[in-house]
């Protein structure tokens, strides 16, 4: 037996996609799809008519939908030089009486594009379902933190105060779109059906005897038995490959919201002010033993970006189909296509873990406000003094004197900023002395952030998230039974 470990495996499968999509786009799924569809094509064509297939053919191949002899079709395709025709033989070997009527009609892109589409729409199923419940479980750290105040950042600068959970919200919108951008796509996608060898349907015609109205019968029927709502109305041989990017531009665009995402976080972990999950007995570094590297984030970041890179090469095959096609996206596909999904489903997979625990730590982000917010406060000071009949412009420059002396305490002397202390030692400004503790609360430097995340989760989260209520209590389920 050949040694696993001697030979390059992708780390997309061998270490981290999950089951379900890794399946999704193996060869069991792939050539029992084949398998289902010459299947489906022999059924309709059965019953609009062609008395050669029988009964007994049909439930022969139905047998043996998922009974594939591999040795047998690999030994066919050395032989044959042809991956599409092996598999017919093959088969055929374990199908003799519908083995006359297998493919019948058919191009060989009658069961690798329609193939290709199934394994796009089940992709996509999985994909939409497990972005949902990362929706979810964001909503409930919002929701959570609505309240939480914490320093803003513009420019990556301390800017004004804003709520932890109102700023999971700016990430929950994001991922509501790419949501309804994957459902999109998949609601768009339909199936390339019976066209041909260059997509006139002529091999149909003439199987038919000229009866236009059966083969239109035909293209129905078979897309039909295999789930899809409407055949493409025109193809060459193939399906135009703009659907491939427009399904990978969904992916692509969930990447971009994804790194995003797991940068922030990033940037909060250095800050120390929020971290993502850090298990008992991992280790951060194998030299640093302190450290607690944010590699989720970090992982989500690197698969994130190859993910966006693949929507340029999907973009290109498309470009470069001449006329009904060439076989120069074959290979091509073979590679992009998978990836695209296995990358999205691990990004999505790490997203969950993620979001299921991060953890906020309140007194350094209640320290940070309170090395900030002096600053911010000054002109709710000064609106404070002039309500008590102070000058307006003589308060501006008193407090201009001390934030100054404040500043050069935090940038010159690594000091903490002392502005307020400054404030209480200054007669000036004793007449909002007693006010000053109610100046500097937080929760009125917040506007209506713990508001918004209200008005957000209840008018948008919840109803993009309702047709999806089965895959995030199934996720719920899972959680209670560990």
């Amino acid at each position: 037996m050949t040694d696993p470990h001697a030979k390059y495996q992708s780390p997309l499968t061998s270490r981290y996609a999950s089951e379900a999509m890794a399946y999704n786009f193996s060869d069991n799924k792939k050539f029992s799809t084949w398998r289902q569809l010459w299947l489906n094509l022999a059924t309709a064509e059965k019953q609009l008519g062609l008395h050669q297939i029988t009964d007994e053919a049909l439930a022969e191949m139905r047998a043996n939908l998922t009974n594939i002899d591999y040795k047998v079709a690999a030994e066919e395709e050395r032989r044959r030089r042809h991956d599409v025709m092996a598999h017919v033989h093959t088969f055929g070997v374990v199908c003799p009486t519908a083995a006359p009527i297998i493919h019948l009609g058919a191009t060989s892109c009658f069961v690798t594009d329609n193939a290709d589409l199934i394994a796009l729409r089940d992709g996509l199923d999985i994909l939409i379902a497990r972005l949902a419940v990362v929706i979810d479980s964001l909503t409930k750290f919002a929701q959570e933190h609505r309240a939480l105040p914490a320093l803003g950042f513009t420019h990556f600068q301390p800017a004004q105060l804003t709520t932890v959970g109102k700023r999971a919200c700016l990430w929950i919108q994001e991922l509501l779109w790419d949501l309804r951008n994957l459902q999109r796509a998949r609601d768009d996608l339909c199936f390339r059906g019976v066209k041909g060898t260059t997509g006139t349907q002529a091999s149909f015609l003439a199987l038919f005897e000229g009866d236009h109205a059966k083969v239109t019968e035909l293209d129905r029927l078979v897309t039909e038995l295999s789930g899809f709502p409407a055949p493409y109305p025109v193809t060459g041989q193939t399906y135009s490959r703009k659907v491939d990017v427009d399904v990978l531009c969904t992916l692509a665009s969930l990447g971009a919201t994804a790194h995003k995402l797991a940068t922030d976080i990033r940037l909060l972990a250095n800050l120390k002010e929020m971290e993502e999950p850090f298990e008992k007995d991992q280790i951060g570094s194998s030299a640093m033993a302190y450290k607690r590297n944010p590699m989720r984030c970090e992982r989500v970041c690197a698969l994130a970006r190859h993910l966006q890179t693949l929507l340029a090469n999907s973009m290109a095959t498309a470009s470069t189909q001449w006329l009904e096609r060439t076989l120069d996206d074959s290979a091509n596909r073979r590679i992009t296509l998978p990836e695209a999904f296995l990358t999205a489903d691990i990004v999505l997979t790490v997203l969950q873990n993620i979001t299921d625990g991060m953890v906020v730590y309140p007194k350094v982000i209640a320290r940070r406000i309170a090395q900030e917010l002096p600053f911010m406060a000054t002109e709710n000071i000064i609106m404070a003094m002039v309500a008590r009949g102070g000058d307006r412009q003589l308060c501006h420059v008193h407090i201009r004197v001390l934030s100054h002396e404040a500043a050069r305490e935090v940038k010159v002397e690594g000091r903490e900023n002392d502005l307020i202390e400054r404030v209480r030692r200054e007669a000036y400004f004793e007449p909002i002395w007693a006010d000053l503790d109610s100046l500097l609360d937080p929760s009125t430097f917040v506007g209506r952030a713990p508001e918004q995340v209200d008005d957000f989760v209840r008018d948008h989260v919840q109803p993009a998230l309702a047709p999806y209520a089965d895959a995030i209590s199934k996720k719920q389920a899972a959680q209670l039974s560990v």
